[in-house]
């Protein structure tokens, strides 16, 4: 476990004057809505607008780690994702506005015998550390609107995956928490003085964090996505070699994302094409869907790869809440959790997973 503790005082200025949360993504708002939930009056600062950054992307996907070879970081995301239905549901009942939530769960083409095989730890795995209803198989007749070619003809499905519309879901998050009485600042910074601060700033925030503290802690990831015209609402994700394909609930269909270290610009160029190429020779009913929009954004990953959840230093009363890489969504219910905890309860023990690197 590591130390995440704020003052007796801090805790009590939490209590008795407004929170300000820097960033209006998915960490941002997250933090900012369990905090009003528990009574606590917010401040979000976002310097553009909601969604701004990777958060606003297109993809979606709230798939778990794969069940076996189970570990702390796979149990607490676990957590996090039986957990996330009735986050949205309640987001979308304060809001009256759709998330897109759904565990559609998420089919993948097996590619050979010797995959089959070795994929009945993986099955056994489920078993052992997921919801009996929420297991994984292999089958030759996949219930889909989007079915991905196989040599095999089977298909690993599992239940446990959902999908999130990421746009929508920060926009019912945000109008929630206006619901609840918090307050969100458009194209203005936040504060940095305030007594008590929540700094979700993505890939801005990592890089203050690195020159602050003279060590690196995490770096953008480039990735980029497209959105076709498809509709496939009910239709499980594919994924297939690090690529997802994710029908939505507005009749659009995500193609995501490209993982780039190393990149020049922040636009999309012809990786997204290549990808879109590669999704539409794998599931043939998207061959002609048109495109309606491509993305491009950079995502902030902690040297952990893990979520990061941590004080900081030498700043009394302010939270870090960045690094979400690819899991932003799917751990924003535990991890906002667990910075109310640390503000408001003067919770000490966190994992030492969501430490700073």
């Amino acid at each position: 476990m590591h130390k995440a503790q704020l003052s007796g005082k801090d805790r009590d200025l939490a209590r008795d004057s407004v929170i300000h949360v820097a960033g209006a993504g998915i960490s941002g708002l997250a933090c900012a809505w369990a905090l009003t939930r528990r009574g606590a009056t917010v401040r979000v600062y976002e310097i553009d607008r909601i969604g701004a950054g990777p958060s606003g992307g297109q993809v979606g996907a709230l798939a778990p780690h794969a069940p076996d070879g189970w570990n702390p970081k796979k149990a607490m995301q676990l957590e996090s994702l039986l957990a996330a239905t009735d986050f949205w549901a309640e987001v979308e009942d304060v809001s009256g506005l759709p998330s897109g939530y759904g565990r559609t769960g998420r089919l993948q083409p097996v590619p050979d015998q010797h995959t089959a095989d070795r994929l009945q730890n993986r099955i056994k795995g489920a078993q052992q550390n997921w919801p009996a209803d929420k297991g994984m198989f292999l089958t030759a007749t996949p219930d889909a609107d989007l079915i991905p070619a196989s040599p095999t003809g089977l298909w690993l499905m599992d239940k446990m995956t959902a999908r999130i519309h990421p746009r929508a879901a920060l926009v019912a998050l945000a109008a929630a928490i206006v619901a609840r009485g918090g307050e969100i600042i458009l194209g203005q910074a936040a504060p940095v003085d305030g007594p008590q601060m929540v700094w979700a700033t993505g890939v801005a925030g990592l890089t203050d964090l690195n020159t602050a503290l003279g060590r690196k802690i995490g770096q953008g990831v480039k990735g980029q996505s497209a959105s076709l015209d498809y509709a496939a609402p009910d239709s499980p994700q594919v994924f297939d070699d690090g690529m997802y394909i994710t029908p939505h609930f507005d009749g659009t269909v995500a193609v995501g994302s490209t993982s780039e270290n190393t990149f020049d610009h922040d636009r999309i160029d012809h990786q997204i094409d290549d990808l879109l190429g590669r999704a539409r020779i794998l599931c043939p009913r998207l061959a002609d869907a048109p495109v309606l929009e491509k993305w491009a954004g950079i995502r902030p990953r902690a040297r952990s790869r893990a979520p990061v959840l941590a004080p900081w230093p030498d700043r009394a009363g302010h939270l870090i809440v960045n690094g979400g890489f690819k899991i932003g969504f799917g751990m924003a219910p535990v991890i906002a959790n667990m910075a109310v905890d640390v503000i408001l309860d003067g919770r000490t023990d966190l994992p030492d997973l969501v430490a700073l690197p």
